[in-house]
């Protein structure tokens, strides 16, 4: 019933019957493989700190559903998310039986009628899968990012870096600027000429990039901008985000100051998001899910914390590469947790261990029936809790979980079961 329905056919005609709130709205539409999340969240600060009320629109939730709608990053209050269900379930009757919508086509109508009668300034939108044919893709933003592109989704975007960057392009509209990280040339390609061909002015940001409608003082030369996140791979997520505000500059003027403080005060849990206990234990969650962001994580812990006392606590989806996470992450630990994620779509951890084994025999490893039960685990004998580093990471449904046992979210019955879905033929 949850399913993914690659088209757009079915959102706009919801969006229509809910009288196209997406037509008083503006829009930065975000795609990409890895990063957007991210992305999205210093954006929405930046404008936030500019004075404009800012809707964000992003997926998948850790803890709450409500994660996905918010406005100045005040959750939808769960009143209106219940009044906003009320009111689009008679719209759903106009469907017929055998084109049920899926939850995600329809939340992002919710989404769009949410914002339209907050009054939104701007809204930072982000794909949920893909983009050509997400049901995201049905605004017209002022501008179309894109992240990066990186092999994940095969089974649904395509088996090549080209093909996928095809998919993610196909949120570049006519004449819309659109603005892109991707550093892989046979990806870029296709992104520069379907730019061409949209006659959609495209700038391409990199690592070094600078702005030249800001002063370029140290502090604001691209990547040195203080961001709280964590990670070299933040400044090239940085600098795509403030590419974005220097191309829409004349439509949304933004100080230097107001994207210095936004940029300090992002927020983004979950990746890369360092927690420290009481007791001195320190515990780093990341989302990483697919094999990019498998190695960004894998860099971070070598630069950033090169202890040789890691713990491990992996949790991987079966639809992933599961068997290069293991073989890319394994080596740094001293310890190695393997546990299942609250999904039907789990990875065996039983597999995942027969990996990890072969890719570092030196571990202890052990498979664990919950996280709970890994938790219980993650001690070392003779040490102090300070001197054990727990990495948990694999899936964000595993770090939405740890959120919740850790006490650092509240739990909200079991919401992370409305992340799943399965996939339906694509429809044009």
């Amino acid at each position: 019933m949850f399913g993914a329905n690659f088209g757009l056919e079915n959102t706009r005609k919801l969006a229509a019957l809910a009288g196209n709130p997406q037509e008083k709205l503006r829009f930065i539409h975000v795609a990409g493989t890895n990063g957007k999340g991210s992305t999205c969240a210093m954006l929405e600060s930046i404008y936030r700190a500019a004075g404009l009320r800012v809707g964000l629109f992003t997926s998948p939730h850790l803890v709450s559903f409500r994660e996905r709608i918010q406005v100045n990053r005040q959750l939808i209050p769960e009143s209106e998310l219940v009044r906003l269900v009320e009111e689009i379930q008679p719209l759903l009757k106009q469907f017929p039986a055998d084109n049920h919508l899926t939850l995600f086509e329809v939340v992002t109508v919710m989404a769009l009628k949410f914002f339209a009668e907050l009054k939104c300034d701007l809204v930072i939108w982000e794909t949920g899968l893909g983009g050509r044919l997400d049901a995201t893709n049905i605004v017209t933003p002022l501008a179309s990012v894109i992240t990066n592109i990186a092999f994940d989704h095969q089974q649904w975007l395509g088996d090549t870096l080209e093909k996928i960057a095809g998919e993610k392009a196909g949120i570049i509209k006519n004449g819309i600027p659109a603005v892109t990280a991707t550093d892989e040339k046979s990806a870029l390609a296709v992104i520069e000429k379907f730019a061409k061909e949209q006659n959609a002015p495209l700038k391409v940001v990199g690592q070094s990039s600078s702005l030249s409608s800001l002063k370029k003082t140290k502090k604001n030369s691209t990547g040195k901008m203080p961001v709280p996140l964590l990670g070299a791979h933040q400044k090239i997520n940085s600098a795509l985000a403030l590419a974005t505000v220097e191309v829409l500059q004349k439509q949304i003027p933004v100080s230097e100051k107001q994207i210095e403080i936004g940029l300090q005060t992002v927020n983004w849990p979950g990746r890369l998001q360092l927690i420290e206990k009481a007791n001195g234990q320190k515990i780093l969650l990341d989302g990483a899910h697919n094999v990019a962001s498998a190695k960004v994580l894998r860099e971070a812990l070598e630069k950033i914390f090169p202890t040789k006392e890691r713990t491990l606590i992996l949790g991987i989806l079966q639809d992933k590469d599961w068997r290069e996470i293991c073989e890319i992450l394994s080596p740094l630990a001293a310890k190695i947790l393997l546990v299942p994620v609250a999904s039907e779509r789990s990875a065996n951890p039983k597999e995942l261990a027969e990996i990890c084994r072969t890719a570092n025999p030196a571990a202890e490893i052990f498979v664990c029936d919950s996280l709970k039960d890994a938790f219980a685990k993650t001690g070392s004998r003779g040490r102090s809790p300070h001197q054990n580093f727990i990495v948990i990471t694999g899936s964000l449904y595993l770090v939405g979980e740890a959120l919740e046992l850790l006490g650092f979210s509240p739990a909200a019955e079991n919401e992370r079961a409305l992340n799943e879905w399965s996939s339906k033929p694509a429809t044009k």
